[in-house]
């Protein structure tokens, strides 16, 4: 009982801390997670307060609610749009990585081949944490957000997959090969096992999360079926074994996060579903301060110092990796897709955070494989974290200053304020035309509410034409990002004429590329376009343009 109230004083005072680290970022220009870090590294030169940072607490605890939160909010309308690039540097981008950071530590670390593989596919696992809260609030464009959200998401799963393929091999050149001799074909059949039975296995528990929520409509049901699809499709993915292969417990909460994120809150109401929105963000939040504060604690500078250099010459791998893996990669994917801006590359590059995920395979890597070379390995984890959270992290913004990918916008707030206030109107009309048609609302009630909702969106529509008319600028900008919102939308109707048979690969192959070029054509949308709205058609005012045609 001790030891439990113990641990409860300690989880209570670390949340003490955070809710001062979080109040203070808000004076200051440094990213929350970034000055969790450096608060843990304060704490890591005492004993009172401290959590070991185990793997079963990272991936079992804390890695399901933020890979779940991240993937609920995932558009799959952006997500199929970009399907490419991010499926490329998920998959292969990790094995090419993983292989290039291998080959450096082999030449330039006294490391063998196996074991500097090991490390490379640890390593290969990206954490846009940090960064995506920077593009938030310098008002990157979503499309950037998106590239590198997807591509996390994935290359989590395929990350650890491999991790776990490269362990026997890596045991194996230390005179430790286990019950099972590594083979080629076995390690590729354990990657597909992996990787297919977990994303089955998410996308089922996903599917029946959101015909359950279809079914009821009370937000402590729905959140905790929710939660139920979160951790139990990690739980049950990881406990599934086929022919001695678990199933990946994190592309299956992957899987059943984009599945209920698409599919749940179409049977939600509207508060319900402003609940349930709210809850994950806390829930990610309280994950997110615990595992960052926890990487400062957990780090020993000790090691750090007595593995300087293949520490330092790790990061350069690191680095060296992810330049060749995004600008080689890159370019391919711009040979099919030229309509990926080439400065989103310099940003997935800079970008590519390492966090919690590589830390726990690092600390997983069991002690039979020496306890030398396993405290090695583990400084020059925590100094590739350290680097890209301590440095790519706090400069980002200054790259996305520089490449012009910030949003300085220039649309006047009272706009936006009428704005909101009329989709928000729109949507309760909706809302409430629902309910009548489903017999929720007497005929008296219906009319009264309809009418004092027509008349306040007449008079918000009155006044936002007025403003149009107002700031010609404005509406200039609304129209060129309505067309390039067209061009989108033609784009994917092509793919789905082609998808029932209606067109030929030829024939999809050149009216894709007509538009592509249109698209990627320095006056796509109108002869004033510049380059910000080249690169991010999907902004706010163009995506409220169609919802509210599509309505009406």
């Amino acid at each position: 009982m001790e030891s439990l109230l113990q641990v409860e004083l300690q989880v209570v005072a670390i949340l003490g801390v955070v809710t001062a680290v979080a109040w203070l970022t808000r004076y200051i220009r440094v990213p929350y997670t970034v000055a969790l870090v450096i608060v843990g590294l304060a704490f890591s030169f005492q004993d009172a307060l401290r959590i070991d940072l185990t793997p079963e607490l990272v991936l079992a605890l804390f890695v399901p609610p933020l890979i779940y939160e991240a993937a609920l909010h995932v558009e799959l309308r952006r997500l199929r749009h970009d399907l490419l690039p991010i499926l490329t540097m998920a998959v292969p981008g990790v094995l090419v990585s993983a292989t290039i950071v291998a080959a450096l530590l082999w030449i330039f670390v006294d490391l063998t081949f196996p074991v500097a593989l090991l490390f490379g596919a640890l390593i290969s696992a990206t954490d846009p944490v940090a960064v995506v809260a920077t593009f938030r609030a310098v008002g990157a464009p979503k499309r950037l957000t998106t590239l590198i959200e997807g591509e996390s998401l994935l290359n989590d799963g395929t990350a650890v997959v491999l991790f776990n393929v490269v362990l026997v091999l890596a045991l194996a050149s230390v005179g430790h090969a286990g019950e099972h001799e590594f083979s080629l074909v076995g390690a590729f059949l354990e990657f597909v096992v992996e990787v297919a039975g977990g994303l089955l296995v998410g996308a089922a528990l996903g599917y029946l999360a959101a015909r359950l929520i279809a079914q009821v409509d009370d937000y402590l049901i729905e959140i905790t079926v929710t939660t139920i699809a979160a951790y139990g499709s990690y739980l049950v993915a990881d406990t599934i074994s086929i022919g001695g292969f678990h199933f990946s417990g994190v592309l299956a909460v992957v899987a059943a996060g984009l599945i209920s994120g698409h599919q749940g809150p179409r049977g939600m109401s509207p508060t319900t579903r402003i609940v349930l929105f709210n809850f994950w963000e806390y829930l990610a939040f309280v994950a997110n301060s615990f595992i960052f504060i926890l990487i400062g604690m957990n780090v020993e500078p000790a090691l750090l110092w007595r593995f300087t250099i293949p520490a330092l010459l790790a990061v350069l791998a690191v680095l060296a990796a992810r330049a060749i893996n995004v600008y080689g990669l890159g370019a391919l994917i711009r040979l099919r897709r030229p309509d990926l801006p080439k400065p989103y590359l310099h940003v997935m590059f800079w970008g590519g955070l390492r966090g919690a995920i590589s830390l726990a395979m690092a600390l997983s890597i069991p002690l039979m494989i020496g306890s030398q070379l396993r405290a090695e390995l583990l400084a020059m984890t925590f100094a590739v974290v350290l680097f890209t959270l301590l440095i790519q992290a706090t400069t980002t913004p200054s790259l996305l200053e520089r490449l012009g990918l910030t949003k300085k916008s220039d649309t006047p707030l009272d706009y936006e304020v009428l704005q909101g206030k009329l989709l928000a109107t729109r949507a309760a009309r909706r809302h409430l035309d629902r309910l009548y048609s489903e017999g929720a609302l007497v005929p008296q009630a219906w009319e009264t509410v309809k009418g004092e909702l027509d008349s306040r969106e007449r008079e918000l529509s009155a006044a936002t034409s007025m403003m149009l008319g107002e700031y010609p600028n404005l509406q200039n900008q609304i129209v060129r990002l309505a067309r390039m919102e067209s061009l989108r939308a033609e784009r994917a109707a092509l793919t789905d004429l082609a998808h029932e048979g209606l067109l030929s690969s030829d024939a999809l192959a050149e009216l894709e590329a007509e538009i592509d070029t249109v698209i990627a054509s320095p006056d796509a949308g109108s002869v004033a376009l510049d380059r910000r709205d080249e690169e991010e058609p999907l902004e706010n005012e163009a995506i409220e343009v169609e919802q509210e045609a599509t309505a009406s």
